[in-house]
């Protein structure tokens, strides 16, 4: 774990990086899964975590604090029955680090904090049963776990601790990776483990054991007949950056996911507020497809209807808990734009298009691509509408930035029922100048076996602008495989500030059987500035977007990972720079450039204040076509040049990926970037 500490502390408390054992990808360029043999282990005799642990833990959201307390878990029992959590699957109130005293007691035995619980672990354990529910607790591998109080591990009494755990009525236990004395991890691992199923034999209580080694030692080789699931990366933060990172190392491990043994990317962030509920939608819908542990790191006491209606959502659920228990494999991901498919137990597809980019973009695939037997259709059930169409093979979407279209396809009789899938398109997303006209094209596709009737469309914005259809609106009939496609006129009122703004497209359709449909699809346009003409410092130009690892892109300071303005000066190789851009991979931010600019220049690397920690490399794009790159560069580096010809681009946009070895420590640098037009 890691607990109250930065990713950067925390190796300083385990003396190792987690950074460094795991390939990943870049935001701009993922990599696909590459095939690997993985053991291919029997269903688990003791029938433990047959499908993912779903349920609860605590640290994302209180960590240490006062509020962590008995009150508070027995709370969220009562709010697992309550909200239908239960009722979807939810299982494990667990607790986390904090729970008991710093000293144990003169018999050696752990003693829960008389404060936090006043009335032990075993009463909580029996209120929480009570429920139809189970308990978990945390310990680490090591003398002390993860917070900085030291409380006690189980290094050296596993089968003490294991034993009060049973006693308790404890149902999980989450096993950490802190203060271990440089003692090798599967022995430590194992000796846990025996001591586990030693205190199962003698008091007839079975504990799901979840490793949380953070991936350093690859426990997905060895694990398997270790414990359940096992952590395969360092730990997750609320944002998109970090959510990022974590799902391109879990997915190439599909091979060595399944029944009793499941890889584990880290807890759910989903209502904890620092994504959109359209990135906790794909949060959730991703660690579905991964067939990933469920494990709510929200306070639910707390939470909004759009948290509950994305956590409780069964459709989703079931995805993740099929019994066939196969996680997830990708397909595509070229330019951002990711197809990963589940097989699924009764045959059919799980199928998640995944736009990990700031813009709109198309994803498609088919029912072949996806492992699906030929036939004359297939039925599409869409996980989020919670609607099923009938298509004739296409699976695609237009996908928001950042979201995620999941959809179950499955072959075989029914589908004539369903009305025909109709895709909304979107030629370019729409970039307007406030006071000149732009031009916008969007399309109505029919995916379906059947034809689509009485076709209509509609384009809605903000009230005060200009939005007018230069062409048909309406059709009687699309068929299959057919468009109706339809040219808007926009125009922004002047003095309109630069930014995104929402605009609608609707279609109402009707299907062979008389059902009226209707869909929807959320557009974005931004309205954008031309740069000036001369040489900008990119830190005093507007952009249209940014997107970062931890925090917020600065202006003119390094990377404080937190709230905007909590940076240092920009400090490459003892030089410090009063102007550029601080980000934290994974990073992305974008310039409208209008076709009127030549050249980007900057002085790249790790910022100074990362010691010898950080590895990232720097790329730079011109409308989708990368014109510069770096290479991977670490802090014991100097300072790079880099510089571009983005002559005739319309769009820039500097990015810079973690390096391959997730995204600790990597605060970098765009120090004296300018743009000359």
């Amino acid at each position: 774990m890691r607990h109250l500490h930065t990713r950067t502390t925390r190796s300083r408390l385990v003396g190792a990086l987690v950074a460094g054992l795991l390939c990943t990808t870049g935001l701009a360029a993922p990599a696909l899964a590459t095939p690997v043999t993985g053991p291919v282990a029997p269903d688990p005799a003791d029938g433990l975590a047959l499908t993912p642990p779903m349920g609860f833990n605590n640290w994302n959201s209180t960590h240490c604090r006062e509020e962590f307390n008995e009150t508070m878990v027995k709370g969220i029992a009562d709010l697992f029955v309550e909200k239908g959590l239960k009722d979807a699957g939810y299982q494990y109130v667990n607790l986390d680090d904090c729970w008991a005293l710093p000293s144990r007691d003169a018999d050696g035995k752990l003693v829960p904090d008389p404060a936090r619980f006043p009335d032990g672990i075993k009463a909580v354990a029996d209120y929480v049963h009570a429920k139809g529910l189970k308990l978990g607790v945390y310990t680490s591998a090591g003398t002390k776990t993860c917070d900085s109080a030291g409380f006690p591990g189980a290094l050296g009494h596993e089968y003490s601790d294991a034993r009060q755990f049973a006693d308790w009525g404890v149902d999980y236990l989450k096993y950490d990776n802190c203060n271990n004395q440089g003692v090798d991890a599967k022995s430590r691992y194992t000796t846990m483990r025996d001591a586990l199923r030693a205190a199962s034999r003698e008091t007839g209580r079975p504990i799901v054991y979840s490793i949380c080694e953070w991936g350093e030692n690859k426990p997905w080789e060895w694990a398997s007949d270790v414990g359940q699931l096992w952590r395969t990366t360092g730990d997750i933060s609320d944002n998109w950056g970090s959510m990022l990172s974590i799902l391109k190392q879990n997915l190439p491990l599909a091979p060595y996911a399944g029944p009793g043994h499941w890889n584990d990317p880290d807890m759910l962030e989903v209502g904890n507020g620092g994504m959109t509920d359209t990135e906790y939608r794909s949060h959730f819908s991703l660690w579905s497809v991964m067939a990933a542990p469920l494990l709510i790191g929200s306070d639910l006491r707390k939470a909004t209807p759009a948290t509950f209606d994305i956590l409780a959502n069964k459709e989703v659920v079931a995805v993740d808990q099929d019994p066939l228990g196969k996680q997830g494999t990708v397909l595509s991901s070229a330019g951002g734009r990711w197809v990963v498919a589940k097989e699924m137990k009764d045959g059919s597809r799980a199928v998640a298009l995944f736009n990990e980019t700031g813009g709109p973009q198309r994803i498609a695939t088919t029912a072949a691509a996806v492992g699906l037997p030929a036939a004359p259709a297939y039925t599409l059930r869409d996980l989020w509408q919670h609607r099923s169409f009938n298509t004739a093979g296409g699976i695609s979407a237009t996908v928001p930035a950042h979201g995620t279209v999941l959809v179950r396809v499955a072959a075989g009789r029914g589908w004539a029922a369903q009305p025909p899938a109709v895709e909304l398109g979107l030629g370019t997303a729409p970039l307007v100048e406030a006071g000149e006209p732009a031009t916008l094209t969007t399309t109505v596709t029919d995916l379906g076996r059947t034809t689509a009737h009485r076709v209509a469309v509609k384009l809605s914005g903000p009230a005060d602008w200009t939005i007018r259809a230069a062409s048909r609106t309406t059709a009687p009939a699309v068929p299959t495989g057919r468009s109706l496609r339809t040219k808007w006129r926009l125009t922004v009122p002047e003095g309109t500030a630069t930014g995104s703004y929402d605009l609608t497209l609707k279609a109402t359709y009707r299907s062979p059987h008389g059902v009226r449909v209707e869909t929807v699809l959320p557009v974005t346009a931004s309205v954008v500035v031309p740069p000036p003409p001369g040489t900008s410092s990119l830190g005093d130009l507007p952009w249209m977007s940014a997107a970062n690892g931890y925090g917020p892109v600065e202006r003119d300071t390094s990377n404080g990972e937190s709230a905007a303005g909590d940076g240092h000066p920009i400090t490459l190789g003892g030089v410090v720079h009063a102007k550029g851009l601080g980000v934290h991979a994974a990073s992305a931010v974008e310039y409208y450039t209008g076709k009127e600019c030549e050249t980007v220049t900057a002085d790249v690397g790790v910022d100074d204040e990362k010691g010898d920690r950080g590895t990232v490399a720097f790329e730079i794009w011109a409308d989708g076509t990368e014109v510069a790159s770096t290479g991977v560069l670490t802090n014991a580096m100097p300072a790079q040049p880099v510089s571009a010809d983005v002559s005739g681009a319309e769009v820039v946009r500097l990015v810079v990926t973690d390096g391959g070895d997730g995204i600790d420590s990597d605060h970098a640098d765009w120090a004296d970037a300018r743009l000359a037009c």
